[in-house]
């Protein structure tokens, strides 16, 4: 074998090994995965929080620190307040839809803590509703679960696009190629 090929073989396997690594570490809702070929109450509600989390991926991808600091007035909050309501508003979901794994942290979390936790609060409500064998029955939740639809799941949508409203205006706008619609960034 030629010095060439072996550097290319060695090439092609490192490329191939810091994919599968990328992939590896990568957080939750960097795309929605594929629908399911039926729907239920459980599946409904899993994919609303699926796109919950796809628009919170992105809004937060690449954020900077001025963009952390960034607030709009005087009396408005920066994008960090944003993101600590965003995951406290996570946090509230997890801890009344599933009776055990609860979010009992404490601690003021750092940006890529906030958002790792706040990925992963959503994830584990997402993949808990996709795998219950029994339909989801909205009364065992603390609160009643239709106010969790109209309170939490939406206020962080709402908050999702405020942030992506904020990072346009301190100069750091929204990945373009990013498809909501289809939840995967364009081609």
């Amino acid at each position: 074998m030629n010095k060439k090929t072996l550097f290319l073989i060695i090439g092609v396997f490192f490329t191939f090994l810091s994919f599968a690594q990328n992939k590896a570490d990568r957080l939750p809702f960097y795309e929605i995965e594929a629908y399911p070929e039926t729907y239920s109450s459980n599946l409904l509600v899993a994919r609303m929080v699926d796109g919950l989390g796809f628009r919170y991926y992105w809004a937060t991808e690449g954020l900077r620190t001025v963009d952390l600091a960034y607030k709009p007035s005087e009396s408005g909050r920066t994008i960090q307040e944003t993101l600590k309501h965003l995951y406290g508003l996570s946090k509230f979901i997890r801890n009344s839809v599933l009776e055990d794994n609860k979010d009992a942290t404490k601690a003021d979390l750092d940006f890529p803590e906030l958002r790792k936790q706040t990925l992963m609060n959503l994830k584990i409500v997402s993949d808990a509703l996709k795998t219950s064998k029994e339909t989801f029955k909205f009364e065992e939740t603390a609160v009643p679960f239709w106010n969790i639809i109209n309170g939490p799941i939406s206020d962080a949508l709402w908050h999702c696009g405020q942030v992506v409203m904020l990072r346009r205006a301190s100069g750091n706008p929204f990945n373009s190629n990013v498809s909501v619609f289809r939840g995967k960034l364009k081609s």
